[in-house]
């Protein structure tokens, strides 16, 4: 190799070293998982319902303090089917948690949304930062739980939920239906109202921060933020970017479908029925602030309304309380499945995410479903291939006239490069034709990327010593500086090595370096990933090596220049 590639070949490795650096500082560390099963604590303390008392749906009080006591006991009901249980509090008279019935936590216990601490799900509320969560009568009647209350103004608050049975489209889909009865002899006026959408907060003890997010839907586009905004950003060295740390996010939003609070697997996501939210809010809350694990608490704003005497105010809100599956958000109404937050690989991502649970389904096993898929995308990809090995065989046969040119016109660039694409014009050559296949495997492996690390389908799925294909397949730490030892990644990259080895030579300077670099480029940002994606790209690489092979056997190109406009290598 020559100085250049060194070169290039010491910043990857650098860039390596600052990348496990940089994980290390801000990641988690590594002592006891997080619980996903909070318990229920004494709520909130706050004001009583009643008209806003201004346009401005945004709240500007500090947030209350945690731990204050009820003058009232808390009672419970719930309400189960065969994937969720909704624990229902008339603290609020709402959801104070759903307990996933088929999902088990890293510490072994159910996971389980939202917490006790915090706003219970389907809270009205007048300001989410210091809610008051007054008592309701809790009633149980068949499968249907009601809360009731009414305030000093006479408005009665009747809320009721049930999970839908005339359309069972989802058993983690609850149903909540509010109706606000004016009872006195003076018109009512409220200027909007916030229900809370709960909270999320990291499920794995190496969550990234970026999981936890609050996600809305505008005209079928979803948006989102994560718990960093909060802390603020420096900008980009220093300059552009910078933001001051935040206590709240709130942004007025034009008619949002539906609002979600979401960590990398599982999400709560309330839909309204009867109109849209015009604005959303999130705060962030400390879970271990010395180990920078933060959780996440979002609410939506619904536009206000009037009644006179003995008017009824009626609101159908939709909630999801369960796991990211693609396969199910996607037959409910009101574009949920946009919380998976594909991005623009989205059809690349739903695509393989199908096909995946397809073959998951005939095979039985995760990681059988990948080694399958991988398969199938190489056997589709093989003629492309085929034809960029032969395209680096020309190239490489191409190479001595190519070095003669290179010699002649060394002190004159530009006259080199145009007399170097005059060659590979006369002799009918595509001097990129050999990086097609990389080109084209860019999209799948991102679309793969983005479907692998929350696909949720993958949790606890297990192959030889992966214990989780959804997490990194670390089997140690190594001493003293506690940087993970992950196998699969370091397999893909050898694998990556010996298919760049295998590779015939282009010739040309610039698309060797890249083939080599890429193996170094693809570790440095894939040692951390879900082992499910190092499997994938694992497996590729060996049946690439395999059609290498093939392809050594085949015989070396000759040279004729081209004649009337038709190619004459061979």
């Amino acid at each position: 190799m020559d100085r250049t590639a060194w070169i290039v070949i010491a910043f990857c490795v650098i860039g390596l070293v600052a990348w496990e650096w940089w994980v290390a500082k801000h990641a988690p560390p590594r002592p006891s998982p997080v619980s996903a099963s909070p318990t229920i604590t004494p709520p909130l303390a706050g004001p009583s319902l009643s008209p806003l008392p201004g346009p401005s749906p945004f709240p500007s009080s500090t947030p209350a303090a945690v731990g204050s006591v009820p003058a009232f006991a808390e009672k419970v009901e719930t309400l189960r089917n065969g994937d969720v249980e909704l624990r229902l509090t008339n603290r609020g008279g709402a959801i104070a948690e759903a307990v996933l019935l088929n999902h088990i936590a890293e510490d072994d216990k159910r996971v389980t949304l939202n917490a006790g601490s915090h706003t219970p799900i389907g809270a009205i509320v007048e300001d989410p930062s210091a809610p008051d969560l007054p008592e309701y009568r809790i009633a149980r009647q068949s499968d249907t739980v009601t809360m009731e209350r009414v305030t000093a103004q006479q408005l009665t608050i009747r809320k009721t939920f049930l999970f839908p049975t005339a359309e069972k489209k989802d058993n983690f889909a609850a149903q909540l239906n509010v109706d606000l009865v004016n009872g006195s002899e003076k018109p009512y006026l409220n200027r909007g109202y916030f229900l809370a959408v709960g909270s999320a907060a990291p499920i794995h003890k190496n969550d990234y921060m970026s999981f936890t997010r609050l996600v809305w839907c505008v005209n079928g586009s979803a948006k989102g933020v994560d718990v960093s905004r909060f802390a603020g950003s420096s900008g980009f060295f220093g300059i552009l970017g910078q933001r001051p740390p935040e206590q709240f996010f709130n942004e007025s939003v034009n008619g949002a479908e539906w609002v979600a609070t979401s960590d990398q697997f599982f999400t709560t996501l309330v839909a309204p029925l009867t109109g849209k939210s015009d604005a959303v809010w999130a705060q962030r809350f400390d879970i271990d602030p010395a180990r920078r694990i933060y959780g996440l608490e979002g609410a939506m704003h619904m536009p206000g309304f009037e009644l006179g005497p003995g008017q009824t105010y009626s609101a159908r809100f939709e909630i999801y309380l369960g796991p990211k599956l693609y396969h199910k958000l996607a037959t409910l109404s009101h574009n949920e499945a946009e919380v998976m937050e594909f991005g623009f690989f989205k059809i690349i991502s739903q695509a393989l995410l199908n096909a995946l649970n397809t073959l998951h389904g005939v095979l039985g096993n995760y990681a059988a479903a990948i080694l399958a898929l991988t398969t199938i995308v190489k056997l589709v990809l093989w003629p492309i291939q085929n034809k960029a090995t032969k395209s680096a065989r020309q190239m490489g046969a191409l190479a001595p006239k190519m070095q003669e040119l290179r010699e002649k016109y060394k002190d004159d660039p530009t006259r080199m490069n145009q007399e170097l694409m005059k060659l590979y014009k006369e002799y009918g050559i595509n001097p990129v034709g050999g990086c097609l296949p990389m080109f084209i495997q860019i999209p799948i492996f991102f679309g793969l990327f983005t479907m692998l690390r929350q696909a949720v389908e993958l949790r606890n799925a297990s192959f030889l010593w992966i214990h989780d294909l959804s997490q990194p397949d670390t089997v140690a730490h190594l001493p003293v500086v506690g940087w993970p030892l992950n196998i699969l990644p370091l397999i893909m990259a050898a694998t990556s090595f010996w298919m760049t080895h295998l590779t015939p030579k282009s010739g040309d300077p610039t698309q060797q370096r890249m083939m080599m670099f890429t193996p170094i480029i693809f570790i440095v940002f894939c040692y951390n990933f879900a082992a499910a994606l190092a499997l994938y790209y694992t497996t590729q690489n060996l049946l690439t090596i395999v059609q290498l092979y093939h392809n050594r056997k085949q015989p070396l190109p000759t040279l004729e220049r081209v004649q009337a406009g038709k190619r004459k290598t061979r």
